[in-house]
């Protein structure tokens, strides 16, 4: 079974506060969203792996690390994973990005896919899919599954809230993805939202109803 990670440092849980809020205006959110993103990315990296080296400083020798060749991808969930990826970057500007256009029909809550554009080389990376809500779970699983299908071996999912039926569906259906989120929510409501959640994050990032 997978394992869930939530990331409870103060920054974040400060920030989310506000990312929450229905009088936070698009900008702000924005600007939130991302600011969260950098911070949640120390943790979702933490496990890359080190290898020794040594740099001359204007001192002496230094023997210290660097992160060992492993190349980074980041997958974002269209169009509300967009708001995720350039916090992602500020710390990884190498880092390949894929986008994966998906829908939830809003009767059947079923995923919908229009969109897929990747990295060639997704099977040679540390794939870090990125959502900012794990509501139903189809979305996520849609995206993991499109990765999987090309080749992809080493993912992570990355969100900013993720309800307890969306964590069960992802766990059930790719017990290999561990799931990293700032805060679990209660429940999902007759509508497949998030409750308390913070409302539809896309529309929230890009002014749009």
């Amino acid at each position: 079974m997978s394992q869930v990670f939530v990331i409870d440092h103060p920054l974040i849980q400060h920030k989310l506060t506000f990312i929450r809020d229905k009088r936070t205006g698009s900008k702000d959110f924005r600007e939130l969203v991302d600011e969260v993103a950098t911070l949640m990315a120390y943790e979702v990296t933490r496990d890359l792996v080190l290898e020794d080296v040594q740099v001359e400083t204007p001192i002496g020798i230094a023997n210290t690390k660097v992160i060992s060749g492993k190349k980074v991808g980041i997958v974002a969930i269209l169009r509300a994973g967009l708001g995720m990826v350039d916090g992602i970057l500020k710390l990884i500007p190498a880092a390949k990005v894929g986008h994966i256009g998906i829908y939830r029909d809003p009767k059947t809550l079923k995923p919908i896919d229009y969109y897929c554009k990747l990295p060639t080389d997704v099977s040679e990376r540390d794939l870090i899919v990125v959502d900012p809500m794990l509501a139903t779970g189809g979305s996520a699983n849609a995206a993991i599954r499109f990765l999987k299908q090309r080749g992809a071996r080493n993912i992570k999912l990355m969100v900013l809230i993720a309800a307890p039926e969306g964590i069960a569906a992802v766990q059930r259906e790719n017990p290999d993805v561990d799931i990293y989120t700032a805060a679990i929510d209660q429940c999902l409501n007759d509508h497949g939202y998030i409750v308390p959640g913070l409302g539809d994050a896309g529309d929230r990032l890009f002014g749009t109803k």
